[in-house]
């Protein structure tokens, strides 16, 4: 797959099974997320990897912030289970240096470039992935659990895997509706 077929017909796709990416293939995929536009050469992020008796770990730390939340039992079950539909999931941090001269929106910016480029690492690779935020990317409880500083913020929950079958194609719009020529 050439660069612009990957940027081109990248999707979604959340039917993710094992094997995860490891060894050289996440190394590839980490390396990716390091290698983003950086204005001041900041590095505002870091990665928390979740896999095998970890991704329970996450699914407990979810439904105990669904329960602080008045869930019902229904959605606390369902909390539990998110992390489940992975075999990897890679939190991103992004690390916000404040009062900086670059300003803290692009040092986020920076941190969401991260989240792509891991995506797109992991689909060249053949495998798929799904960026996902929700409740629990924000949830103070989540934050506490997984130690993040003071200005530190999830910016989200990279989910990857083994592609449960065909990966369908998706509609794209044109981009003349979102441009305009000065």
């Amino acid at each position: 797959m050439n660069a612009i077929d990957l940027l081109l017909n990248r999707v979604s796709y959340n039917k993710l099974l094992y094997p995860a990416p490891q060894g050289e293939q996440l190394n590839n995929i980490l390396q990716a997320g390091c290698n983003v536009p950086d204005h001041g050469g900041l590095m505002p992020w870091r990665f928390i990897l979740f896999k095998d008796e970890s991704l329970t770990d996450l699914g407990e730390i979810f439904a105990e912030a669904a329960e602080q939340n008045q869930a019902t039992d229904e959605q606390i079950a369902k909390a539990k289970n998110m992390p489940l539909r992975a075999p990897l999931i890679i939190a991103v941090i992004a690390k916000i240096t404040p009062e900086h001269k670059i300003p803290e929106s692009e040092q986020l910016i920076t941190a969401g470039c991260s989240v792509h480029a891991m995506q797109m690492a992991a689909v060249a690779q053949g495998f798929q992935g799904i960026w996902r935020t929700g409740a629990y990317a924000y949830h103070p409880y989540v934050q506490q659990q997984l130690k993040l500083g003071d200005n530190e913020q999830i910016v989200g929950y990279l989910y990857l895997g083994t592609p449960d079958g065909e990966v369908p194609k998706k509609q794209r719009p044109n981009p003349a509706q979102f441009v305009q020529y000065w």
